[in-house]
């Protein structure tokens, strides 16, 4: 339990339903579909479609999507992988003649085509009550209306305000200005994309007015995408992976996303006494960070589209392989850094988690890819385009090579946790690179060290990337030195590392428990 003198927020209790998002009016318009009749598919679908409105620099109409559902009718949980492939005329050898060595995640070769409309359709058709034209009817809304743009969003605007290219610049700017905390944020162009999903479902996206946008203003920029491309946009249902940690089992999408990383990870780390560690004693965060490094070379080596990779792929997060890397750990001096990837990185994304009075279940998440995606946007409708090919790599023969018609490497995970068989945990760390080891830090913090909820997702955080250790300011200087000590470059982000939302279930009382990230500047709300 909380310090109660101190500044901060207890976990939220409900019974009936709960939603848990990063902005204030996503979460309350998940609610409001909860209360209308709706299940958690409902909410999170309505949450999804205003939050483009509530951070445009997070994601997007034309962003990619996956989803972990879990109904009440099979109680088996699945997973939907709803992110776009490559155009089937783009290669790396292209690239590699023009002199690149990865792709720039400020040129149209960046821009994959767009799964996210495609896989949220397909939830609302196959799991929802409410339908797609409730779904999307909260956020023409917003659109139409406006939003306030929240302090977080105001600060993450301003620090990428130069990413905006072109056309962007006039739909995301202010008199060329990013907006200040309170300012109105409206798209009335996406009001009428959203209008025309509700009424026609996404074939108005791939196929219609909007897709002669879209691809009328990549070729302008260059872009190799067909109509043939977008027209071709599927999502798809896959089996999700997992791995037992302690008594719980951790479940994550397959590749194309980075969830195994997550799964190794969890398995490295079981080799050792974490709960006798300081939860925030250096001796932890050198412990994670020397994990963290080997699983993430094992994930730069083989993650990729899931056609691509070897047959035996499971061996990634088997415990034979997780006792191999954990046996390379010294606990008292730091490895090198990771080597730097030829494929580029991104901070953030939003992700929304549901849970509805029958203990259906969803984490959703649903990004853009870096900050305003590759800072370029579609002529009419101001649509921006996600550089989610920037996840490719050039190298000839790699697994995550750019090729056409391929799915890149994902960085965006959802996840759910099960105990003796049951729902426990419903949730995601947003964070770009970090969400695998966010992930395992906030499972470690409830399962280790017994934490509450919010306590799990407030503490501190550390990450070890291709640059150093990052530390959060939530660290002392003495932790910080003791770390530089052991070989650690250490360095203080200017942002916090990436934000969570979670809701967990007690099925002692039958109560539902959420917390959400104070990094960002959402909630969780229930009822």
């Amino acid at each position: 339990m909380r310090n109660f003198h101190m500044p901060g927020r207890s976990s939220i209790y409900s019974k009936n339903g709960m939603v848990a998002t990063s902005h204030p009016i996503a979460a309350k318009v998940g609610l409001d579909a909860l209360n209308a009749g709706g299940n958690a598919i409902d909410a999170a679908l309505a949450a999804a479609f205003v939050m483009p409105i509530c951070e445009p620099h997070m994601t997007g109409l034309f962003g990619d999507m996956f989803a972990l559902i879990k109904t009440d009718e099979s109680r088996k949980t699945i997973g939907l992988n709803s992110s776009g492939m490559s155009p089937k005329k783009l290669n790396s050898s292209l690239l590699r003649a023009k002199g690149m060595n990865k792709v720039p995640a400020d040129s149209v070769h960046s821009i994959t085509l767009p799964g996210a409309i495609k896989g949220l359709e397909k939830l609302a058709l196959d799991h929802s009550i409410l339908g797609l034209e409730e779904a999307c009817a909260p956020a023409i809304y917003y659109a139409e209306k406006g939003i306030p743009v929240a302090p977080r969003v105001s600060f993450d605007w301003t620090n990428s305000a130069n990413l905006l290219q072109g056309n962007a610049r006039n739909f995301y700017l202010f008199d060329g200005q990013p907006p200040k905390a309170g300012q109105l944020f409206r798209a009335p162009k996406q009001a009428e994309i959203l209008k025309l999903i509700a009424k026609n479902g996404s074939a108005e996206f791939y196929e219609g007015e909007i897709a002669n946008d879209i691809i009328n203003s990549l070729h302008e920029m260059g872009g190799l995408h067909t109509f043939e491309d977008l027209k071709n946009v599927e999502c798809e249902y896959v089996d999700p992976i997992s791995a037992n940690i302690k008594d719980s089992k951790l479940i994550e999408l397959p590749p194309n996303g980075q969830g195994a990383t997550a799964l190794l990870l969890g398995k490295i780390l079981e080799h050792f006494d974490i709960g006798d560690l300081d939860p925030l004693g250096h001796e932890r965060v050198h412990l994670e960070a020397e994990a963290t490094k080997l699983a993430y070379k094992m994930r730069n080596d083989y993650i990729a589209d899931y056609s691509f990779l070897t047959d035996n792929f499971e061996y990634f997060y088997s415990e034979e392989n997780a006792l191999r890397l954990a046996n390379k750990i010294n606990l008292r001096k730091a490895s090198p850094s990771l080597e730097p990837l030829s494929e580029e990185v991104h901070l953030d994304t939003v992700l929304i988690t549901a849970i509805d009075k029958d203990r259906n279940s969803v984490s959703l998440i649903f990004s853009i890819f870096h900050l305003f995606g590759s800072g370029l946007c579609s002529e009419k409708y101001g649509l921006l385009f996600h550089n989610r090919g920037a996840g490719f790599v050039l190298n000839q023969g790699h697994p995550n090579e750019l090729l056409g018609g391929k799915r890149p490497m994902h960085t965006i995970i959802p996840a759910m946790v099960e105990r003796n068989e049951e729902s426990y945990l419903s949730f995601g760390v947003m964070g770009g690179q970090y969400q695998p080891t966010g992930h395992i830090r906030l499972l470690s913090n409830l399962l280790d060290y017994s934490m509450d909820l919010q306590q799990a997702i407030d503490l501190p955080r550390s990450f070890a990337d291709t640059t150093g250790l990052i530390l959060e300011t939530g660290y002392s200087d003495k932790i910080a030195s003791s770390l530089s000590q052991m070989g650690h470059n250490i360095i203080r982000p200017i942002s916090p590392l990436g934000g969570a939302q979670a809701i967990l279930t007690d099925h002692s009382d039958d109560t539902l428990i959420g917390g959400s990230d104070p990094r960002k500047d959402g909630c969780a709300i229930g009822y």
